[in-house]
């Protein structure tokens, strides 16, 4: 019998497992897809995640340092500069094979499949035909685990939606960019020396995959001019979508179970936290599992996400009133250092 059994094969999960590993745990990941597992995401790291990957020992095989965060509105824009060190945009594949390179190498093990039913007992729960002492739940943003074990809670905003683009050309910048219009925003992310991610928020409901997507996105680059026209390289991947992102949960640990990374609760990857706190809850959900204290991550978990829920719904309170949005660039230009400050802020790794 496993001390850990982990439903998901992505970052959190990988974490999890790695986390779990180097306290003396043994860990298995349950995960149906096979190969790399790619998503929708602005692959920016922050600081706070870099030195997560550093405290794993994870070293992505091709990443690229971004220093801070440019905030662009029409010909308005504030610079926001990491006081940690910098942060590493990281393609999302690359990320994967790190992490289940390292992973491997610690001796967690892989099952392929899906959790299957869970029953829980005084002292290990099964999943399917594993057992383990605890099951940790980082089966993503549409988590089935959380929904089966009627953790789910409704959303409270209109749904908002990501989509996400590659294209072969040299960084222009050593910021993460993000273009706001009234209704979207685009992030440009440094990923490669000869590659950049661009993903866009946006609302609306879900789309689906193909070249339905594909209008989608190009539509939704048309507002953003100054951003298309520095596109000149040739688009490298598909274009991938992602959301509705709010996910609220009633509570993370049931018995056995914890909850981790977006299966946890997300309200929106506007600020670009989500792979910080997907490491940041595994390393908890891992400590509290090893003090024998589960109960404890609960309350660990509201004081990592904290300041994540906070400022994630003040900018999407923003988002809401565009006159009122409009100023805030020219109001972060006008005092770099309070946007310093707040990019110092989201980039802390606790």
């Amino acid at each position: 019998m496993q001390d850990v059994l982990i439903a998901g094969g992505g970052p959190a999960g990988l974490s999890a497992a790695i986390f779990a590993a180097q306290a003396g745990l043994q860990a298995t990941i349950i995960e149906p897809r096979p190969g790399r597992i790619d998503k929708a995401c602005g692959e920016g790291l922050m600081p706070g995640a870099v030195a997560s990957l550093a405290e794993m020992g994870v070293r992505p095989a091709r990443s690229h340092p971004f220093q801070g965060i440019r905030y662009i509105d029409g010909e308005q824009e504030a610079l926001g500069d990491f006081p940690q060190g910098p942060g590493q945009g990281v393609r999302r594949t690359v990320l994967h094979d790190a992490l289940r390179g390292r992973a491997e190498d610690l001796g967690v093990q892989w099952h392929r499949g899906r959790v299957g039913e869970i029953v829980q007992d005084d002292d290990h729960v099964r999943a399917g035909a594993l057992e383990g002492r605890w099951l940790l739940a980082a089966d993503g943003l549409h988590s089935s685990i959380r929904k089966r074990m009627g953790l789910e809670r409704p959303a409270r905003r209109a749904p908002r939606m990501g989509l996400r683009r590659h294209f072969a050309m040299r960084p222009w910048s050593p910021y993460v960019e993000v273009y706001w219009s009234d209704d979207a925003e685009a992030y440009v992310t440094p990923v490669a020396e000869d590659l950049i991610g661009v993903a866009i928020l946006f609302p609306g409901d879900p789309l689906p995959p193909g070249k339905g997507t594909q209008k989608r996105f190009e539509a939704l680059l048309e507002r953003f001019p100054r951003l298309k026209e520095r596109l000149t390289g040739t688009p490298a991947t598909a274009v991938r979508g992602s959301g509705p992102f709010e996910r609220r949960v009633a509570r993370r640990v049931a018995g056995r179970v914890l909850l981790i990374g977006d299966a946890a609760g997300y309200l929106d990857p506007i600020t670009g936290e989500g792979v910080r706190l997907g490491m940041a809850s595994a390393r908890a959900a891992v400590d509290c599992i090893r003090l024998d204290q589960p109960m404890r991550y609960e309350h660990a978990w509201q004081k990592l996400t904290r300041r994540y829920w906070w400022m994630t719904s003040g900018l999407l309170w923003l988002r809401d009133r565009p006159g009122l949005r409009r100023l805030m660039v020219p109001f972060l230009q006008r005092f770099p250092i309070a946007f310093s400050q707040i990019v110092g802020a989201l980039a802390e790794e606790r």
